[in-house]
């Protein structure tokens, strides 16, 4: 189910300076996940969502040193947090909403969004946002270590069929954003899948948006 912002703030706010200590091995199947994407030395990328940066330290070993690493979020105490555990010397850490990129369309090679998707207010409009800020052929990965079956036992709650990652959801979900579902895996070890930005522009409100008007990239 998704959430406003203030929820989505106030939800990790209160859990951002156990949360690794709450998960504490997440961290190889972080790295799975950044090594699917394919990522080669001096590319691009953004983990929108970043929370506490779990995954910045692998993305910036894929892209080098030459590279361009972003976490981005809109919970300040989760970018405080990322902070205090170096992962600043990983990437660059933004207080954004990925409803509203503070980047240049085509900007970035791909994204990386670990969790995020049951969080978006707005997912077909926010899964937009990010396919504007990739370049035509750049990947998206949705993440998360455990499948949706345990995820949803852990919440002590049931899967129903409109769960946004539900195959048959999210495949039309993202072809209506700009993307092209490439491969999805659904196990009890973790949910991963991944997406090329389709070549063709991005329809917003029945138009072809060129992001003209973005802001700069990074």
């Amino acid at each position: 189910m998704t959430r406003d912002l203030a929820q989505v703030r106030e939800f990790f706010g209160e859990r951002a300076a156990g949360w690794e200590a709450k998960f504490p091995d997440d961290g190889p199947a972080y790295a799975a996940a950044v090594d699917a994407l394919g990522l080669r030395p001096g590319d691009r990328v953004l983990d929108a969502g970043c929370g506490t940066g779990r995954a910045l330290p692998p993305l910036r070993a894929a892209v080098g040193p030459g590279g361009t690493v972003l976490g981005a979020d809109v919970t300040p105490e989760m970018l405080a947090q990322a902070a205090r555990l170096g992962r600043r010397s990983s990437g660059a850490l933004l207080h954004a909403d990925v409803a509203a990129l503070p980047l240049r369309a085509g900007a970035l090679d791909a994204v990386f969004a670990a969790g995020l998707v049951a969080h978006l207010p707005e997912p077909e409009r926010n899964l937009r946002e990010l396919a504007r800020v990739v370049r035509p052929g750049g990947v998206l990965a949705l993440f998360h270590p455990v499948g949706r079956a345990a995820l949803a036992a852990r919440q002590g709650r049931r899967l129903t069929p409109d769960d946004l990652r539900a195959e048959p959801r999210l495949r039309p979900l993202l072809a209506r954003s700009g993307w092209r579902l490439t491969s999805y895996a659904d196990g009890d070890d973790r949910f991963l899948a991944l997406a090329a930005r389709e070549a063709a522009g991005v329809a917003a409100n029945g138009r072809e948006r060129d992001g003209a008007d973005a802001p700069g990239r990074p």
